[in-house]
């Protein structure tokens, strides 16, 4: 009997510690709850206060109370995101997205973070979800950016016609669609991409410059000059090639004033390129003004003696003076030095069949 009663004793023991036990766990995973929401709230007060680093620090301790609640690792995801810290904040999407795949604003920020941080697959990978999800308006253009930035233009294309439906003020979409024709040389088309982007967002000078170059590759020399322009007049940076493009414009369309003033503008910064040298010269050629011509591929031919096209033109611009036998003598040397040339020399025609 004593030894049943000592039994019941250590039973009776045995319960009270359980129950203590399981008080104290209860305790502590309340107090964590408590601990988590309140860093949680403090994390949104910093947020909404546009403290970010602080809403950081707050968010990563409601996360060290409760790493498994989704709103916790997305609040530290967007803290990070106004950071810049596009990389870090991805992974706290990615976390969230793990434990809550159905949270709509988190689906969409992981696609668009995936972009942002060039990761391609995946940000195609979570636009398809986006779109089971029917969740946002941008999904096809993160595919379209996606692919573009891959080299698939087929794709990117038949995604920028789905995007352009799915928001047509994008003006993003309709540049992708006329960078991804430029890759295929269909300028034509792509300059129409071009002008639909400009229309829907006209800030953008380097657009402007796109179409530029996109019309001179057609070509449609005016229509070059006028996007050219704008872009100048929008800041773009007048670089050496901006003005020479311009300028080329220019005198493809027989402006010889404007062009010959813009090249000239270039050959003080650069005043051994032969190319340009060679244009210039061209350009009073063509103008009748061939002193001025052979002065500039003189020019030329003083930095390079053995360029038989410079010489060779000189000789035409004596015989164009009137100054014929001095210019056939200077035609014949430089067909000595470049046979080629022979088969210009009863025609009198420029080299390159001008």
């Amino acid at each position: 009997m004593p030894h049943l009663k000592h039994r019941k004793k250590l039973i009776t023991m045995k319960s009270i510690n359980l129950i203590l036990m399981f008080g104290i766990i209860s305790n502590i995973t309340y107090a964590q709850s408590d601990s988590a929401e309140y860093y949680f709230k403090k994390g949104v007060a910093e947020k909404e206060a546009r403290r970010f680093r602080e809403a950081e620090k707050n968010f990563s301790k409601a996360a060290g109370y409760s790493p498994n609640d989704a709103k916790v690792q997305a609040g530290w995801g967007q803290a990070l995101l106004e950071q810049k810290r596009y990389m870090e904040a991805r992974e706290k999407y990615k976390a969230a997205f793990a434990i809550d795949a159905k949270d709509p604003e988190v689906l969409e920020q992981l696609a668009i973070l995936s972009l942002n941080t060039r990761q391609w697959n995946d940000a195609v990978t979570y636009a398809k979800k986006m779109q089971e999800a029917k969740v946002g308006n941008s999904s096809n253009y993160i595919i379209a950016k996606s692919f573009y930035e891959q080299g698939n233009y087929g794709e990117c294309l038949k995604y920028c016609e789905l995007a352009f439906k799915e928001d047509p003020k994008r003006a993003e979409t309709p540049y992708i669609a006329g960078r991804s024709l430029v890759e295929m040389s269909n300028y034509k088309k792509a300059a129409g991409c071009f002008e639909q982007a400009i229309e829907r967002d006209s800030t953008k000078a380097n657009w402007m410059y796109e179409a530029g170059l996109v019309y001179y590759a057609i070509p449609d020399d005016k229509k070059a000059i006028y996007w050219f322009e704008r872009a100048g007049a929008k800041g773009y940076n007048r670089s050496n090639d901006y003005i020479e493009n311009l300028a080329n414009a220019y005198l493809n369309i027989k402006n010889y004033e404007k062009g010959l003033a813009l090249m000239q503008e270039v050959l003080q910064k650069k005043p051994q390129d032969m190319e340009l040298l060679y244009n210039i010269a061209d350009a009073y050629y063509q103008t009748g003004k061939y002193d001025d011509a052979i002065n500039y591929w003189d020019k030329a031919l003083a930095i390079d003696k053995k360029n038989a096209n410079a010489l060779y033109m000189i000789g035409l611009s004596y015989q164009k003076k009137g100054e014929k036998a001095k210019g056939q003598q200077l035609c014949d040397k430089a067909i000595e030095m470049d046979p080629s040339l022979k088969n210009l020399k009863q025609e009198q025609k420029m080299p390159g069949g001008i």
